[in-house]
């Protein structure tokens, strides 16, 4: 008896600050997304071991942020911002080819060091409006701005146009939440569309106006740039209502179905589980980002509110862009799946964002005294 009582008091300090729900979720979506990605890698086990290793990592990296007071992730958060963007500039230098961008060969494994801005660029947003009044005036939009503009800058860069656009939401996000007016966002957004002629003529690559074309007309070119787009919607359709079944998916079994581990998981499962298995997911997806939002709702101090505000609704950005780029709503950008994707970084950093969000319930109480 006196060993269980000790057993159960180990158990409960270990896990006092981990979110049982949002841990249960995120445990059933990675179950969800080994099966899948053993099905799509044709029962490789070597690739299920890896990734049970990332889902591992980011566990850890989960538990370790979620026991952090808040206050220590503010005081630290100038330094982890600024040893975030240093691997921005070495991956320029000695960055390798992978899947079109630049990554680091850690021998390992390969690091993506934009990753890690989708956590890191939001904490300091969030750090720099926090010292300011709110909402924010003319030159502190501008400084947030600035902080926003250079690693989104140095990402596209490598190049990577999806995560640049997801890593500069993550801090508008934060903006947003710190009460800015819309109409600044209406004229950051008549801004952007004002220099979409000059982007297309001189900074997009012609793989990039490839994608944008694509997507408006997929069918122009069925062999081609079509292909990915049009058979990920022939992988969703063949789903139907319940699915081919587990394994038994063809496009991605006999390789009509491109990126099938990577971007387009989603459009496996699609085909593998149905409707059932894609409403299963969606509802998954849908319960992290609400109980993020509310833990965001009750938070105590304006810091953690719109820092887990902001990874809460990047998270619900990182599902609508990469469903839509299956489903051919949006254009291919190279967004993953989140926890079904495979990927390590991707999976660890938003492992770690989550334990952040998890730190804010745990150590609520901190700000009522």
């Amino acid at each position: 008896m006196i060993l269980l009582r000790w057993l159960f008091d180990l158990v409960y300090r270990a896990t006092r600050t981990v979110d049982l729900p949002l841990l249960a979720a995120l445990l059933a979506l990675m179950a969800i997304g080994l099966a899948v990605i053993y099905s799509a890698a044709d029962g490789s086990a070597h690739m299920v071991i890896a990734r049970t290793a990332h889902y591992g990592l980011g566990l850890a990296a989960m538990w370790a942020l979620s026991r952090m007071q808040p206050n220590q992730l503010r005081n630290w958060t100038p330094y982890i911002y600024a040893a975030s963007i240093v691997p921005l500039l070495i991956v320029l230098v000695i960055g390798r080819g992978k899947h079109g961008n630049l990554w680091i060969n850690l021998g390992v494994f390969y690091f993506q060091p934009s990753e890690v801005l989708k956590l890191s660029l939001p904490m300091m947003v969030a750090w720099y409006l926090n010292r300011r009044p709110l909402p924010p005036g003319l030159r502190v939009t501008l400084t947030a701005a600035v902080i926003i503009a250079v690693p989104t800058l140095l990402i596209l860069k490598q190049p990577d146009f999806g995560t640049a656009m997801l890593v500069a939401l993550s801090g508008a996000f934060v903006l947003y939440l710190a009460g800015l007016s819309w109409w600044w966002f209406g004229v950051a957004g008549a801004g952007v569309a004002s220099v979409a002629p000059v982007a297309w003529f001189f900074l997009l690559r012609p793989y990039q106006k490839d994608r944008i074309l694509t997507f408006l007309n997929p069918e122009s070119d069925p062999l081609g740039a079509g292909w990915n787009i049009i058979q990920s919607k022939i992988a969703i359709g063949a789903g139907g209502f319940t699915g081919k079944g587990w394994m038994h998916g063809s496009q991605s079994h006999l390789n009509y179905l491109p990126e099938h581990t990577t971007d387009f998981v989603f459009a496996v499962l699609s085909e593998e589980f149905g409707w059932l298995g894609v409403v299963t997911v969606l509802g998954l997806y849908l319960f992290v980002i609400g109980r993020c939002l509310w833990i965001a709702v009750e938070a105590r101090d304006g810091y953690s509110r719109m820092l887990a505000g902001a990874l809460a609704m990047a998270f619900c950005v990182y599902v609508v862009v990469n469903g839509g780029m299956i489903a051919g709503l949006l254009p291919v950008v190279g967004v993953p799946m989140p926890l079904l994707s495979y990927g390590g970084t991707s999976a660890v950093s938003l492992l770690a964002g989550l334990g952040v969000v998890m730190a804010v319930k745990a150590h609520r109480p901190v700000y009522g005294r």
